[in-house]
């Protein structure tokens, strides 16, 4: 295959990976544990994105940082500051352990057959990395020695960077190693990583661990293609299996038969080309494609369709393997990603990738794509990025982290982008740039996703007509509606290191043209941000709107103005903003401001216009200026094996402003009045047609444990009792009951209202079953209020 033109990306970006390291456990004799006393790290508590209920994607594994596991090493972090160990991990902290018999100890808090680990070793003198090992020991028995590596990480220099320890601006540390215990543990077990040897690296920073539950190998399906079996690939990895594979996915093609890649690690050394075939394995954790061509580094692994300029692919499934590459350094113009080419009306579903340059880069025209239930870790370049005319595609339930460029990225380079979707995703330490992007498009959907921990020049969610090739001349800038929906971003956006000063969590960039479209952000959540929660840059962005947005911890400004631009803003709350004034703005009327209700915490008349930039002041979870880890590790805090990993909890009215949906109205009393604010305005049901409903969507899962029901508190009212039932649901489908059915009595001598006690459960849909009503042959509610407390 010949690949399409391909230009230098002007962008900025880094590198890492994670070994390919995946060994069962034997049943070595029992090992002593090492006499050093147990101890916790005694992090600084901050929120997780793994915990943000009904956002993000759903992950097989159960996450554990290190800085809250028993250790007898050093706490590093929180530290957000480019160039630093702890400002690349989960939370901005991390374990060292520099000493044998120093370990990070993890007590399972469900059953677990497998563990990925992040880490990183130092670099060697010579820029090429170096291979250690770490013990890992269940419940202090059968040690095993897993394999780790800094070859996949450490960046110097500027972009596209380079191997070289000379060169300054060193970063992108970590990597993961992952491992199969070779049985069930309990929930409980103790799981140690520990240090037994320093020759070959002085020191092993541990950043967290993810624990799984994996699932027996699939079986072959009937009728279909053994790469083996029927075609002699190697599954000991000894041999290059390219040929062997490629003949496997071309007799599937013109047979119409699936083909099925067994158990094994297969060295692959160019691209499989996929066209109207689908290519499963017996799951991620069982069947590896590996490899690079040892004599021209230009060719590795990677899984393409044709491109389109040959007439691209259609029709592919990719299904239940994983892509684990050897890429070392970033070179652009080197089709070295996992997944590639034109892909139209294909999906690729549970594929874990890794190593390789990007996860998957599409190179369109294309139509009706998907990635889903995957993973994306340790690229030197970007997660996923949707190039030159991806329509109607979507990434959807992916976890994606340590990438080396944008996390998910969509790029409108000459031809239009239209109607994709990111949705349901979790987009954790991009080492540069941004978690989630749209450069240019029109259309364009990014929802129900959290974004963690931007590293440098960049933010959490970037809409921009910036990059070559987006503008309106060919239809390839921001345009039509954007939609940006319930979603959750912790600790993102931080310093550029070109410009000196720092970006946004979400930023908006004009730079090849103003932004001229309708913009939605909506329902979302900007917490604990390294600088400014909202940033305007390079050229005018028009058409903003904030609906529904709560800022909570700014390092520096809640608005952060450097471009002119038109915004609404409704229900936008700010807290614990750093600096004094929260908007600093020096276009003045340029960025012209629309105030509807329930905003608080983030105007100011006049704004903050300094010439200078204010140091960022890093909350880390409430600890103003990120807290210090304590000098004794073996000194814990109070409840150090419970540290908090849910954002902060809401107060006020959940409901108030919401989306609201009926069982039907009788007149003019629709169901809206009872989200208004407004207790003289009421929902009336349909009459005589018990049972009726009122369904609230809260834009997120909520544990709400109380509701406040409200009449109009007018004498006319006379007493009534209504029964009511609650039931909750996360997707709107499914529901389960909150409370049971029961009389509530409205009373207008005591302000004409019940309360509804309620469990907890995390709910973000809230419904009122209502069977009777004593005072009228309908349902009534002039306000529906849900409190978290």
């Amino acid at each position: 295959m010949t690949p399409p033109p391909r230009r230098q990306l002007l962008r900025r970006s880094v590198s890492a990976s994670l070994s390919l390291a995946i060994a069962a456990f034997g049943t070595a004799a029992a090992v002593v544990l090492s006499s050093a006393p147990a101890a916790q790290a005694a992090g600084v508590p901050a929120p997780s994105p793994v915990a943000v209920p009904g956002r993000g994607a759903t992950v097989p594994f159960k996450e554990q940082e290190a800085e809250y596991a028993a250790t007898n090493g050093t706490l590093i972090g929180p530290n957000r500051l480019y160039g630093t160990l702890p400002s690349e991990a989960s939370g901005r902290q991390a374990v060292t352990l520099d000493a044998v018999g120093e370990y990070v100890e993890f007590t399972l808090t469900a059953p677990a057959n497998a563990m990925s680990f992040r880490y990183s070793l130092p670099d060697n003198a010579g820029g090429s990395g170096r291979d250690a090992s770490i013990d890992v020991r269940v419940n202090g028995a059968s040690p095993k020695a897993v394999p780790v590596t800094s070859k996949y990480g450490w960046y110097y220099g500027g972009y596209p960077f380079n191997n070289n320890p000379g060169d300054t601006n060193p970063h992108h540390f970590y990597d993961e190693a992952r491992t199969m215990f070779g049985s069930t543990l309990a929930a409980g077990t103790k799981v140690r990583l520990q240090v037994s040897s320093t020759a070959a690296s002085p020191s092993f920073t541990i950043d967290l661990a993810d624990f799984e539950q994996v699932a027996a190998p699939i079986a072959k399906p009937s009728g279909s293609l053994d790469v083996v079996a029927d075609f002699g690939a190697d599954p000991t990895g000894a041999a290059d299996s390219t040929a062997r594979i490629q003949a496997a996915v071309d007799a599937g093609k013109a047979q119409g038969k699936e083909v099925y890649i067994p158990q094994g690690t297969f060295q692959v050394r160019d691209h499989i080309v996929v066209d109207k075939v689908t290519l499963r394995g017996a799951g991620p954790w069982y069947s590896v494609l590996t490899g690079r061509d040892p004599s021209n580094r230009s060719k590795g692994v990677g899984v393409y369709g044709k491109y389109a300029g040959e007439g691209g692919s259609s029709n592919v499934t990719l299904k239940d393997f994983a892509i684990i590459g050897d890429i070392r350094e970033r070179v652009d113009n080197d089709q070295v990603n996992a997944i590639g080419g034109a892909l139209s009306n294909s999906t690729v579903d549970n594929v874990w990738m890794q190593h390789t340059k990007c996860g998957a880069w599409m190179d369109g025209p294309m139509d009706n794509f998907t990635i889903k239930n995957s993973r994306i870790l340790d690229q030197t370049a970007d997660g996923v990025n949707f190039h030159y005319g991806v329509t109607n595609s979507t990434v959807t339930n992916t976890f994606v982290r340590n990438t080396g460029d944008d996390g998910l990225a969509m790029w409108a380079e000459n031809v239009p982008n239209v109607k994709n979707k990111f949705t349901f995703n979790t987009v954790v330490l991009p080492i540069l740039a941004n978690n989630i992007v749209t450069y240019g498009g029109k259309d364009i959907t990014i929802s129900d996703n959290v974004m963690s921990d931007t590293i440098t020049n960049g933010g959490g969610l970037h809409i921009a007509n910036r990059y070559p090739g987006v503008n309106s001349g060919q239809g390839t800038a921001v345009s039509g509606t954007t939609t940006a929906a319930r979603n959750t971003l912790i600790r993102t956006g931080n310093n550029d290191y070109n410009w000196q000063f720092g970006v946004g969590a979400i930023w908006f960039s004009g730079l090849n043209e103003p932004i001229n479209a309708t913009i939605n952000i909506s329902d979302t959540e900007i917490l604990d941000s390294s600088y400014a929660a909202i940033h305007l840059i390079e050229g005018a962005t028009n058409g903003l709107h904030f609906d529904h947005v709560r800022i909570d911890g700014a390092g520096t400004y809640a608005l952060q103005i450097q471009a002119p631009g038109t915004a609404t803003f409704t229900d936008v709350v700010a807290t614990h903003i750093a600096q004094s004034n929260p908007v600093h703005n020096c276009v003045g009327s340029g960025f012209r401001i629309t105030r509807g209700s329930g905003n608080s915490g983030w105007y100011a008349d006049p704004p903050a216009c300094t010439g200078t930039w204010p140091a960022p002041v890093w909350t880390n979870g409430g600890v103003p200026g990120g807290g210090t880890g304590p000098t004794d590790p073996t000194d814990p805090p109070t409840d150090p094996t419970d540290p908090p990993t849910d954002p902060p909890a809401e107060t006020g009215n959940l409901a108030q402003g919401r989306n609201v949906t009926e069982s039907g109205h009788a007149d003019v009393y629709g169901a809206s009045n009872a989200v208004d604010g407004n207790a003289n305005t009421y929902w009336e049901s349909t009459n005589h047609a018990f049972p009726q409903t009122i369904t609230v969507d809260l834009g997120a899962a909520k544990a709400v444990k109380r509701l406040v029901l409200k009449l109009p508190p007018a004498a006319a009212w006379a007493t009534r009792t209504q029964t009511l039932s609650v039931s909750g649901s996360t997707d709107n489908n499914s529901f389960s009951s909150l409370k049971t059915s029961a009389g509530y009595t409205f009373d207008p001598s005591s302000g004409n209202q019940a309360t509804v006690t309620l469990p907890g459960t995390p709910s973000r849909y809230l419904r009122l079953t209502f069977t009777g009503n004593t005072g009228w042959p309908a349902a009534q509610l002039s306000e529906l209020e849900a409190y978290t407390s």
